[in-house]
């Protein structure tokens, strides 16, 4: 198997929140271990996600989990995800459903550099880029 870049995200308790939307967005198969399941010593975060990971048709992969107790949670912090390529009508879809309930900071629209281009935080304060190239 080829080297492959995932993000992975930090949450404060939203992790399973989060990935379930993902995966409403994006499709695929979602894994979600709990700190329970890896016994973890504090029964506050038993329910809390250890390890998630989305795993899409469509090839994208997203892990997270929540951060644990003795880690200082920083929402957002240094992370976009990025979703690029041709298809316009499922890029659009993606747009459409990640910035619904969030901010738009900037529209889907085509750029100087040729090619349609959105930046928006969605509901849970992760900032998406969607680039759709091959759109005259």
């Amino acid at each position: 198997m080829a080297s492959r870049l995932n993000p992975y995200i930090s949450f404060d308790g939203t992790a399973r929140d989060a990935l379930e939307f993902y995966k409403e967005v994006l499709g695929g198969t979602l894994t979600l271990n709990t700190y329970g399941e890896f016994h973890h010593p504090d029964p506050a975060v038993a329910d809390r996600i250890m390890h998630g990971m989305l795993e899409t048709p469509a090839g994208f992969t997203v892990m997270a989990a929540d951060s644990p107790p003795e880690v200082t949670y920083k929402p957002g912090e240094n992370i976009s995800l990025s979703l690029s390529g041709d298809d316009d009508t499922e890029l659009r879809g993606y747009w459409e459903k990640l910035s619904a309930d969030g901010t738009v900071t900037v529209p889907l629209d085509k750029q100087m550099w040729g090619d349609v281009f959105g930046m928006c935080t969605d509901r849970f304060g992760i900032v998406w880029l969607v680039n759709i190239t091959g759109t005259g």
